[in-house]
């Protein structure tokens, strides 16, 4: 009876702890700062927000804001010494702006013990927590299983002509990475090969849409069979007849950070949402709730054969870069 009390009060204090080793006393301050500002640029996170406030009464009060934007406010806010946002989630090119701008302050967060080495930034200021990962996703009423794409290189196959989507390649950034990435990741095996792709992708005439955000839609409705976009509509738009092709090489994305910004206006209750955020918890929610790729070890998005697939980052391409590539491929997908 001793021995079975004694297990039962473990198990107890287990259940009670502060989740990835946070302290009494931060969970006291951020409590009674009562509330964290949040700025991201992802959709679909309230799941996150509602369990962080179920678990410490601390309301955490989300800001949406797009790419373009996330920068120039953030930016404006630490140059009047009027910041409102403490905790920023941003695709990592973004942020690194901000840390070179002095906008974001170091954390060493006892919850990032379970991500890749590589994913902390030097300077401990950045912590990625996932990719934007894209793929080939296809309409599985309209592409036959003997059909669907084994290789990127299959989306050259004349069959596709009029019958892909795509963000257009001479304007929006991660799809220039994209197809900068295949190259610079020798995929294909060559340069010359990877040229290849590239003209033959530009001679199926694809549809171009502002970014992936768009691209599911044409496919799910039948207006195009297939096209380079996000496996996670698979998970937000089911039960659309929407599957990914299995291609022999890795798929590439954006990786997506958090930071704490500096002079944040609510410093403790921003840190326990940094650690809650890179918790299995809240990264669970994320991969199941909305099907992105994270790096939290053991949890991945529920679409089939995705725990299998190679998913790796993008390097950040300067301004120069991007614009000089944009005007390439301008020319090749006139």
């Amino acid at each position: 009876m001793f021995r079975k009390l004694i297990t039962g009060l473990a198990i107890l204090l287990v259940l009670a702890a502060p989740v990835s080793g946070q302290s009494a006393d931060l969970v006291g301050q951020a409590q009674r700062e009562g509330q964290v500002s949040f700025y991201a640029n992802m959709t679909a996170i309230e799941p996150i927000l509602e369990a962080f406030k179920a678990k410490y009464g601390v309301e955490a009060l989300y800001t949406r804001l797009s790419t373009t934007q996330f920068a120039p406010t953030v930016l404006t806010e630490h140059a009047t010494g009027r910041n409102r946002g403490s905790v920023l989630q941003a695709p990592v090119p973004v942020l690194e702006i901000l840390k070179d701008a002095g906008a974001l302050a170091a954390y060493d967060s006892p919850a990032a013990a379970n991500y890749p080495e590589w994913s902390r930034d030097p300077d401990g200021m950045i912590q990625v927590f996932g990719i934007e990962y894209v793929a080939i996703i296809y309409n599985t009423n309209l592409v036959k299983p003997e059909d669907v794409p084994k290789s990127y290189m299959d989306l050259t196959d004349p069959k596709w002509r009029g019958k892909i989507v795509m963000p257009d390649p001479s304007v929006h950034a991660t799809t220039i990475q994209w197809l900068v990435g295949l190259k610079e990741a020798n995929v294909f095996g060559s340069e010359e090969a990877w040229w290849a792709f590239v003209e033959g992708l530009a001679a199926n005439e694809p549809m171009f849409v502002a970014s992936f955000g768009p691209t599911p839609g044409p496919i799910s409705s039948g207006e195009v069979a297939l096209g380079i976009s996000m496996p996670k509509y698979i998970v937000t738009l089911a039960p659309a007849p929407l599957d990914w092709a299995r291609v022999k090489e890795p798929l590439f994305g954006t990786p997506r950070g958090i930071a704490l910004a500096a002079s944040a206006p609510e410093p403790n209750a921003a840190r326990l949402f940094f650690d809650f955020w890179l918790s299995r918890e809240a990264q669970e929610i994320l991969a199941r709730d909305v099907g992105e790729y994270v790096l939290h070890a053991g949890v991945y998005p529920p679409i089939d054969g995705i725990d299998q697939a190679e998913v790796l980052p993008l390097r950040t391409m300067s301004d120069q870069e991007l614009e000089e590539w944009a005007q390439e491929f301008a020319r090749i997908f006139r």
